[in-house]
């Protein structure tokens, strides 16, 4: 019995060890991936020795290097004469290699322990990884609120070439308190975006969204908000500060404000009236029948044109429709560059209508209202949620008077846009829906291949 249990041992520890081998084996093959940029410097190197060996040979008139071959080709006689050449000559081949990979695997193993002190990954795939990501399309998300950062959590996974062009015409919360009592531009939908692009996604959010408790004055603030306030007035204005933010959080992209324009927006309701600020346009709760923004014709951040002109994919949504979605669109330079952008666009419509803003609204509905706000269409598919939210998620929305968004294909069709139909939908225990940032982000991903291959 001892001795099958120790067979077994046995048995285990080989197949470990093969395992720990073959691992080891493709570690050392990834380094020879394409698009690393190592095969080339590595044959560089060799070329360098060779010719520096040349140069020493040439300059001391080959005399040592002369006596040097003798030397070993004494050796090598003496060896060939006990072991044959064809055994002796693949040995020390074999002990040359190995002899080579354990120190360039040493070498790689102390350059990681520096870099990465406590990170479970390889080298070799952090590079890859980072070569991948840094290769992707360049993808521009127009948006706000809690949408764009949903979407821009799931977008980063298959790209680092990302731009989220946020509004800044938020005035409820803390970023209104900031912005009425210093006089800064909004600061929450850039911290969202700012904490969803970065890689150490969890721990920079929970700090990112931590609200003081208590404090004279610090009372419902956010960490973020006070970050991006503080080094905007270090710096001069909020595009500096977001892009030192960013280059301390190493975030995956940049985030852009739409404009540096103070800007507010003001609605005009069924009824009549002129609801002014964009906490209030929810809040009276009538029917959106015209929306814009004081000043009129606010100038666009070159920045944000700049990355539309060069986009190769552009997604509009998720978020609230005329107080996320919309307000980037009012910049007219924005809305002028994405209608003439040739790149795949799509809009990301909501799973469930808003009170006070989309009540009763269908997927054509919000498309119509984009492209009344813009005065031209500006996106050429559009994605719906697939899948009904539960009865329990029904019944809960149903008392604050919200509803899915219908699909009417008919007039979604007529208006001429693409559907994309997909289950992106993550609902929690609580009944809660929201876009599943994966799901989502795939589904995009997969048509935007799609479009480019049909090119």
């Amino acid at each position: 019995m001892s001795i099958g249990f120790l067979r077994q041992a046995l048995n285990a520890l080989q197949k470990q060890s093969r395992r720990r081998t073959s691992h080891r084996v493709n570690q050392w093959f990834k380094w020879l991936s394409p698009g690393l940029s190592i095969k080339r410097w590595l044959l560089i190197s060799v070329g360098g020795v060779l010719l520096a060996s040349l140069g020493l040979a040439i300059w001391v008139r080959l005399t040592p290097i002369f006596w040097a071959i003798e030397l070993i080709r004494g050796f090598l006689g003496t060896i060939t004469n006990i072991v044959p050449y064809y055994i002796s000559g693949p040995l020390v081949l074999l002990c040359g290699l190995l002899l080579l990979l354990w120190g360039q695997t040493r070498t790689v193993g102390s350059i990681t322990a520096v870099l990465r002190p406590e990170g479970d990954e390889e080298l070799i795939d952090v590079l890859l990884a980072h070569r991948r990501l840094y290769r992707g399309p360049k993808i521009v998300t127009i948006g706000g609120g809690t949408g764009l950062s949903t979407l821009l959590r799931g977008l980063k996974v298959y790209s680092a070439n990302i731009t989220a062009i946020v509004t800044v015409a938020d005035d409820g919360g803390s970023s209104g308190r900031l912005r009425r009592e210093i006089g800064v531009l909004p600061p929450g939908d850039i911290r969202n975006c700012l904490a969803a692009l970065a890689d150490e996604e969890k721990l920079l959010t929970e700090l990112f969204q931590y609200r003081f408790k208590a404090g004279d004055g610090l009372t419902g603030h956010s960490f973020g908000n006070l970050f991006l306030t503080a080094l905007s007035d270090i710096t001069g204005d909020l595009e500096r500060a977001i892009a030192a933010s960013s280059k301390v959080l190493a975030i995956r992209g940049q985030v852009l404000p739409a404009t540096l324009s103070d800007v507010r927006l003001w609605a005009e309701l069924s009824d009549g009236r002129r609801i002014e600020g964009e906490s209030n346009i929810t809040a009276a709760g009538g029917h959106i029948v015209k929306i814009g923004c004081t000043p009129a014709h606010p100038p666009a951040l070159p920045a944000v044109i700049k990355a539309i002109k060069e986009a190769d994919y552009i997604i509009m949504g998720p978020g609230s429709l005329f107080t996320s979605v919309i307000p980037n669109l009012l910049v007219p330079e924005i809305a002028d560059a994405i209608a003439a952008s040739e790149a795949p666009r799509i809009y990301v419509c909501n799973i469930m209508t808003q009170p006070g803003e989309t009540q009763d609204y269908t997927v054509a509905d919000h498309i119509r209202a984009i492209d009344a706000a813009c005065g031209k269409p500006l996106f050429n598919a559009v994605l719906v949620h697939k899948k009904s939210p539960t009865p329990r998620a029904l019944v809960r929305y149903a008392q604050q008077n919200s509803h899915p968004v219908f699909l009417d294909r008919e007039d979604v069709t007529m208006l001429g846009r693409r559907i994309v139909l997909a289950n992106v939908m993550h609902e929690d225990e609580t009944g809660c829906v929201r876009h599943n940032p994966q799901r989502l982000a795939k589904v995009l991903w997969r048509w935007y291949s799609g479009a480019h291959q049909g090119k």
